[in-house]
C-alpha cells in the first residue's frame, strides 16, 4: 500500500490540472510588473514539484511551502513573511485564494485586498472577500 502511495505522490506532478486561463493572467500580471508570489500549505518537494509540472515556476517572485517555512496558513506571519519577500504592504496587496478559511480569511486579517476564487471543490462561501471571480481571468481587468 506504501509503494502505490509514494508512485502517486512521484508522479503528481505530471497529472496536474490547473485553473483555465492560470497561464495568460500570469503573463499579463508579469507584463504589468506586478510582483508574485505563492503561499501554500504542504510539503516542499511535493508542491515544488506540482508548481513545476504547471510550468508556472518563473511566474513568481517568491513561493512559501508551510513545510520549509515550519508554520502554515492560516498562520498570518506566513503571509507576513510573503509581504516581506516581495516587498510590498499588505494594502497594496491582493490575495487569491479558494479555501476561504485558510486563504480569504486569513489574507483579510494582515489587511490584503482579497480575491476569492470559486470552485468546486470548496463548499464554502467567500468568507467576506473582497471580491468574488469564476475564472482566473477576471484578475488581469481587476489589477
Amino acid at each position: 500500500m506504501k509503494k502505490k502511495s509514494s508512485k502517486v505522490t512521484a508522479t503528481f506532478q505530471h497529472c496536474c490540472v490547473a485553473f483555465p486561463n492560470l497561464d495568460p493572467m500570469l503573463s499579463a500580471m508579469k507584463a504589468h510588473g506586478l510582483r508574485r508570489g505563492i503561499i501554500t500549505n504542504g510539503f516542499g518537494e511535493f508542491q515544488m514539484k506540482s508548481i513545476h509540472g504547471l510550468g508556472i515556476h518563473d511566474y513568481f517572485d517568491c513561493i512559501l511551502v508551510s513545510e520549509w517555512e515550519g508554520m502554515k496558513k492560516p498562520d498570518p506571519e506566513l503571509f507576513h513573511r510573503g509581504l516581506e519577500r516581495l516587498d510590498v504592504t499588505p494594502g497594496t496587496a491582493m490575495f487569491v485564494g479558494d479555501p476561504a478559511l485558510h486563504d480569504i480569511q486569513a489574507a483579510k486579517r494582515v489587511g490584503m485586498r482579497t480575491v476569492w476564487k470559486r470552485n468546486d471543490r470548496w463548499e464554502e462561501s467567500d468568507a467576506g472577500a473582497d471580491e468574488s471571480i469564476d475564472d482566473l481571468s477576471e484578475l488581469i481587468v481587476m489589477r
